[in-house]
């Protein structure tokens, strides 16, 4: 269930049947005194997302010595490697409230979301 499908999906005048069949089973049935139910949804959501990035330092020198007396040959090399990440940890709930006449039908429907 998202806003978006109850957006698009619910309606005032629409049965019962179908809110079930567009959003699923609600967390809450109230009845009041005049028989009119009301259902609410609670749905929450975390999201984890991590990012990583990544840095290298390289370098390298290479010799070689000149026909002589001595010869020398050589390399010197070195990396130097460092990862940095973050990561952030979000919640969304969303809360939508249906209300019924005594036919079953949506006489109104509201819903929040909120993000933390």
């Amino acid at each position: 269930m998202t806003m978006g499908i109850v957006q698009k999906e619910i309606r005032v005048g629409m049965p019962s049947p179908d809110v079930v069949e567009a959003l699923g089973s609600p967390n809450m049935v109230r009845r009041d005194s005049a028989g009119k139910e009301t259902w609410v949804y609670d749905k929450i959501a975390t999201e984890a997302s991590y990012s990583n990035s990544s840095s290298n330092v390289g370098g390298g020198v290479a010799g070689a010595g000149v026909p002589g007396d001595v010869l020398l040959l050589g390399t010197i090399s070195g990396n130097h490697g460092r990862n940095k990440g973050a990561s952030a940890t979000t919640q969304k709930t969303l809360t939508v409230i249906i209300r019924f006449d005594l036919d079953d039908k949506v006489e109104s429907f509201s819903y929040h979301s909120s993000t933390f």
